[in-house]
């Protein structure tokens, strides 16, 4: 079902399958796609999580404002999790959206249950990358682009402190020698992390969407939420409701 709200300021459009009463997943797309890049694998979790599948500001239906601080990119995801009574989730980010993700965690690791990073840059400073080229591609803000680019050649020093000391269950999956970003400087920084790695490049869940399955399943089982009787939590009246140094010219796509 696609559903909008206002939260933190803004229109956010999201997928919701599942049942509500389901331990809570928040599925966050990589730069320039939407909630549609998650499909399939939207339907797979949906069996035994509530899942929600936002269009992050700047993509999609959502709201392209033309601010796109990655910290505010977070607070969308967590004032989400707010309008729909959830106070935890499992959060799964692919590229950008694992730096929103992580970002999420950081700033408010109160409200991550599980964290699932799917070949996200980590947070030091990319080298050698040219200035983000238009193309005349549609579907997002292309400031967006530009923003989140200059955020995350520079990153803040200040999250990779702070991964340094998450206490938060994260499994860091690594698209192999194919992908642009060095995952295991990622799950390095993270206590406790487990990586993974699937050699197909930057797009796991599309090169490989078995394995992808595979690791993040058994990745919840380990920890404690695969199944119904996982423990992430509701809150309010109805609680149980695409870029690496040296790739070449940064695509819209990679990161």
């Amino acid at each position: 079902m696609m559903r909008t709200a206002i939260v933190n300021g803004i229109r956010i459009t999201f997928r919701e399958e599942g049942d509500p009463a389901a331990p809570p997943m928040v599925l966050v797309h990589g730069r320039t796609a939407d909630h549609n890049d998650w499909n399939g694998i939207t339907q797979h979790f949906a069996a035994r999580h509530h899942v929600i599948v936002p269009d992050l500001r700047g993509h999609g239906a959502s709201a392209h404002p033309g601010d796109y601080p990655l910290p505010e990119l977070a607070e969308d995801i967590a004032a989400l999790l707010d309008h729909l009574g959830i106070a935890r989730a499992t959060v799964v980010g692919h590229s950008l959206g694992g730096v929103v993700a992580y970002v999420l965690a950081v700033r408010r690791p109160d409200r991550v249950e599980r964290l699932v990073l799917e070949d996200a840059p980590p947070p030091y400073p990319l080298e050698g990358r040219p200035p983000v080229v238009e193309d005349g591609s549609t579907g997002f803000d292309w400031r967006m682009v530009h923003e989140t680019e200059r955020q995350l050649v520079r990153p803040d020093p200040a999250w990779a402190e702070a991964l340094r000391r998450l206490a938060v269950p994260a499994l860091v999956l690594s698209g192999g020698p194919a992908s642009p970003f060095r995952s295991e400087r990622l799950a390095e920084l993270i206590p406790g992390a487990r990586l993974v790695t699937i050699g197909v490049g930057h797009l796991i869940h599309v090169g490989d969407r078995k394995a992808f399955l595979r690791a993040v399943d058994d990745f919840l089982a380990a920890t404690g939420t695969g199944t119904v009787t996982g423990t992430g939590t509701r809150t309010g009246p109805d609680a149980p409701a695409a870029d690496g140094p040296g790739a070449g010219a940064p695509r819209a796509d990679v990161s």
